[in-house]
């Protein structure tokens, strides 16, 4: 059964076509075997990628990664890790894969410990709205006062897209990871409504809705609402290349 599901993949990626990545993956397929006892979720937007896996039946998060990626040649993919909680040793390198499309599958070849590996990714969802987008916070009301922030190697981002949000917190320079969470979300009309679906310093945060305000003045976004815990927030969150990213060349 195995290699009846890979070699249908292998035999379509002769006919490899542009896709858009953007949006939401889910990984459905392991070297043919079917992903069933965890959820593994992948956000493209604007040239970063972020991913949060966690277990099925208790909800227990598993692992996050993320950082840059990019498109070499036709078929040619590299990704470039930020942060990466089951492996740190990779913030900062860059793995090579082979990459094609069938329909709305991706499949990624690469080889691991010396083993080759195929993982087949399926696109969820690619909804599109005015927060879909790659963000970094760069302001924080206190005290009635907005305080401002320029993102460092200690940075918190979050990225939307495909009607999925991730948050992560993280130093790419020490290798330190602070924490991550995500799930659905909604935005329509200057309401903002998060749905978690993993959280990793908090399982049983899963499953809860958060509301909040929103606005996008200048092409920045302008957060307010209560945090889980309660406490009143008011953030500004900036566009990551043009706040990070574009500082950095």
């Amino acid at each position: 059964m195995k290699t009846l599901l890979i070699i249908p993949f292998i035999f379509f990626s002769i006919c490899v076509f542009a896709q858009d990545l953007d949006g939401a993956w889910k990984l459905t397929h392991i070297n043919g075997d079917p992903v069933k006892d965890k959820e593994c979720i992948k956000i493209y937007q604007d040239g970063y990628f972020a991913y949060g896996n966690k277990e099925l039946s208790n909800n227990h998060f598993l692992g996050a990664g993320g950082g840059i990626y990019a498109k070499e040649g036709e078929d040619g993919y590299t990704e470039t890790f930020d942060f990466n909680t089951l492996d740190p040793k990779k913030i900062g390198m860059s793995t090579q894969y082979t990459q094609s499309f069938v329909d709305k599958k991706m499949v990624l070849y690469y080889t691991k410990k010396g083993k080759n590996m195929i993982e087949i990714w399926e696109k969820i969802s690619d909804r599109d709205d005015d927060l879909n987008g790659t963000w970094v916070i760069t302001g924080r009301k206190r005290d009635g006062e907005i305080n401002t922030m320029t993102p460092g190697a200690r940075r918190t981002i979050k990225i939307l897209g495909g009607g999925r949000f991730q948050w992560i917190a993280f130093n790419s320079e020490t290798k330190e990871f602070s924490g991550t969470g995500g799930g659905t979300y909604n935005a329509e009309k200057g309401k903002y409504t998060e749905n978690i679906e993993f959280f990793s310093r908090d399982d049983s945060r899963v499953g809860a809705s958060l509301g909040f305000d929103y606005a996008v003045k200048n092409g920045a976004w302008h957060h307010s609402g209560l945090s889980s815990k309660g406490d009143p927030i008011y953030e500004i969150w900036s566009n990551y290349r043009k706040a990070y990213l574009d500082k950095l060349n």
